[in-house]
């Protein structure tokens, strides 16, 4: 009996009632799954009623494979930047836009927006689900559009800079009859005391920039005779004035007194240059004279190194370079005078032969002590900027006009051009990029020389139509202005108190 009963158990064990849990749905399950019917309810009695469909199914992904590859590390690169406060808040006002409008809402617009402004730093209707660097902008009062502004940009700082105003119109125009139209000649200088004084056939005329008086100041005793050159002294009390017959005379313009005549050239005086005590004036025959004018033998040295016509001269702010140009197309550097010389030749240091025409426009730089500015005539018409130390050319220009003369102002860090044929007008550029900041027209004939006021904000252009134009072109910014002038006055203040 035992032996029964054991294959009974066997047999029972062996039987396949039991339900398979891990087996694929029957066919007569799936149908019953698929024609709507209660499901448990359709199984056989020997099928177990508590078994889910979804747990019947094989297994579709491999065990440990249900989670997701990580992502790289940061935002993705469509959106830069991911505010979590700013996601919060577009999230709430998506879900406040299914929300029923309240009929009677307890705060105004005004009310509900300074509200949101205090708690949340901003306005919360204008949240913003992308949010790039950099404030954003909204959009201007009624604007009528109902997209939200999402993106903006901050302007760029050269919008924000304020640009000065140039006038294209001068700020006074005076009469110049008699003006001999000659390019080699240098007809006009502006004092340090604010005088003007212009070359008019055979006067000189005087005119005082802040009075506005106008004074004869001398006139040639021939009429055939003609002034050629002027140059103020450096404080602006006496006028060097260079003549057709050859002599250079020196007048007390306070006294209106010529105290000296000097004769040492054979032909016209065009140019002139003080550098202390010392005088330097080019002649038509190509050499250049060094004056003491403190003493009786004035004439102390000459410099030979142009073949034509001296019509250029400048001494260095610093009075360690002498510049001239020449109707040779060629620029000089000469060294200073040495104290206590005597008829002695000027040794040349450097002679600058790129210029393809005559050159009269000459311009040291007051801020850059070792650059020079120089100017070509009608064949050339070029500005060239030189290194004198190393006697490089640092940057040329070809300007399309005939270069009469050159001018720094030192207020903007800007170069002065005047033009002869064919533009007849002046040019502003930037230095050193010289890039144009403006033109200044009006003169109907070529000019034919430029100076600039003490203070640096005025220019003053004399030309062939017979007019001297006065361009108030480069007044300082107030500001910077007062700041000199403290400045200015404080330093005098430290001297005062130094002498007592």
């Amino acid at each position: 009996m035992a032996q029964f009963g054991f294959e009974n158990d066997i047999h029972n064990i062996l039987k396949l009632d039991m339900p398979i849990t891990n087996a694929p749905m029957a066919r007569w399950q799936r149908k019953a799954s698929s024609s709507n019917t209660s499901g448990l309810n359709t199984l056989s009695p020997g099928k177990s009623a508590n078994i889910s469909l979804s747990s019947s199914k094989t297994p579709t992904k491999t065990p440990g494979k249900n989670k997701k590859t990580p992502s790289k590390m940061g935002g993705d690169r469509f959106i830069p930047t991911r505010n979590n406060k700013q996601m919060d808040v577009a999230n709430f006002l998506l879900t406040k836009e299914n929300e029923p409008a309240d009929a009677n809402p307890a705060l105004s617009v005004e009310s509900q927006k300074a509200w949101s402004v205090t708690l949340n730093g901003y306005n919360i209707e204008d949240a913003k689900i992308l949010h790039l660097g950099g404030k954003p902008l909204n959009a201007p009062e009624g604007y009528q559009n109902n997209l939200k502004v999402l993106y903006s940009q901050v302007s760029t700082p050269a919008s924000l800079k304020k640009t000065r105003y140039i006038s294209s119109t001068p700020d006074k125009i005076l009469d110049a009859p008699g003006l001999r139209n000659d390019f080699y000649l240098n007809l006009l200088d502006w004092s340090s005391r604010n005088v003007l004084a212009v070359a008019l056939d055979n006067s000189v005329y005087l005119w005082d920039a802040s009075q506005g008086d106008i004074i004869l100041l001398l006139k040639m005793e021939r009429e055939e005779d003609y002034i050629c050159s002027l140059s103020w002294t450096k404080e602006g009390s006496y006028l060097a004035v260079g003549t057709s017959d050859c002599k250079v005379q020196l007048w007390d313009v306070e006294n209106q007194k010529r105290l000296r005549s000097m004769t040492s050239h054979t032909a016209r005086v065009s140019s002139l240059s003080w550098n202390d005590y010392i005088l330097s004036s080019g002649s038509r025959s190509g050499h250049i004279h060094h004056h003491d004018v403190r003493v009786a033998n004035h004439h102390i040295s000459t410099l030979a190194g142009h073949s034509q016509e001296v019509c250029g001269l400048k001494w260095s702010p610093d009075g360690r370079y002498l510049a001239s140009g020449g109707n040779d197309n060629l620029v000089c550097l000469w060294p200073r005078v040495q104290e206590g010389s005597s008829n002695s030749d000027g040794q040349l240091i450097r002679r600058l032969s790129e210029h393809q025409g005559a050159v009269k426009a000459l311009a040291w730089c007051p801020w850059q002590s070792n650059i020079l500015a120089s100017g070509g005539g009608t064949s050339d018409r070029h500005i060239r900027i030189w290194n004198v130390n190393s006697g490089s050319c640092v940057s040329s220009l070809d300007t399309q006009s005939q270069i009469s003369s050159l001018v720094f102002a030192p207020n903007y860090k800007e170069l002065v051009s005047a033009h002869g044929f064919a533009h007849h007008n002046v040019v502003i550029w930037k230095y050193p990029s010289l890039c144009k900041v403006s033109e200044l027209n009006g003169h109907d004939g070529r000019v034919l020389s430029l100076v600039l006021s003490p203070d640096n904000a005025t220019v003053a252009t004399v030309a062939g139509d017979e007019t001297i134009r006065l361009w108030k072109s480069f007044e300082m910014d107030p500001v910077k202005k007062k700041a000199k002038e403290r400045l200015v006055n404080s330093a005098s203040s430290v001297i005062h108190q130094s002498i007592r």
